[in-house]
Order: C-alpha cells, then sequence, then structure tokens
C-alpha cells in the first residue's frame, strides 16, 4: 500500500543517527550486561564472545563520547575502571526490550 505523503528525514535523521550508534559492534550486549551493574573491561572480554581488545575498546569509547555509559576511574587498588550507564543509556532501555520483545514474538502483531 503506498501513501501520497513523504517522509521527509534530513539526510541522516536523528533516528537513524542512533539506530547506527546502537547496532555498532558488541553494543547491544554491553547494555545487555550494563543493566546489571558496573562494567570493568576485562569482564567484558570475558562475558562477550568473540570479542577482542580493539572492537571492544571503540564501541565502549563511541559509548562513552554519545553519553550512553560514564567512564569512571576507580582509585581503590588496584586501580581500574568502570564503565556504568548514564541516565540517557538508561532511557533506552525501554527500546531495548521492545525490540527483544518484537524478536521473541512468532507473529507481527496487529
Amino acid at each position: 500500500m503506498t501513501t501520497n505523503r513523504e517522509i521527509k528525514c534530513q539526510p541522516e535523521c536523528d533516528a537513524e543517527k542512533l539506530l547506527k550508534l546502537l547496532s555498532g559492534k558488541w553494543k547491544p550486549q554491553i547494555f545487555r550486561l550494563a543493566v546489571e551493574g558496573p562494567l570493568r573491561f576485562s569482564n567484558l572480554l570475558r562475558q562477550i564472545p568473540g570479542s577482542n581488545k580493539q572492537s571492544l575498546s571503540v564501541a565502549l569509547n563511541e559509548l562513552v563520547e554519545e553519553v550512553m555509559l560514564e567512564k569512571q576511574i576507580i582509585k581503590q587498588k588496584p586501580l581500574h575502571i568502570e564503565y556504568v550507564l548514564t541516565d540517557k543509556g538508561r532511557s533506552l532501555l525501554g527500546v531495548f526490550r521492545e525490540l527483544e520483545a518484537l524478536s521473541d514474538n512468532q507473529e507481527p502483531k496487529q
């Protein structure tokens, strides 16, 4: 079914940018694990099968740059870094839940 309405979107609309950001390598897995609590890099490497240092580092840095995660330096011995969801990151959890619900359904709802 076609309509006469055109969907007007800038060359790269906000929704498209968000989808690109969230679809990057390992990002859905990072979000899933971040819900459970602070993340450490070495733990992420162990918990995400197939991940490697470089691609995981890129994903974390992009999420920090977009203020989805906050990088916290923990000054206790041993010194380490933890990543935690920001308010902006937590606001996207509903989006992930909806996507999971859609993927669980065999037939689309109408």
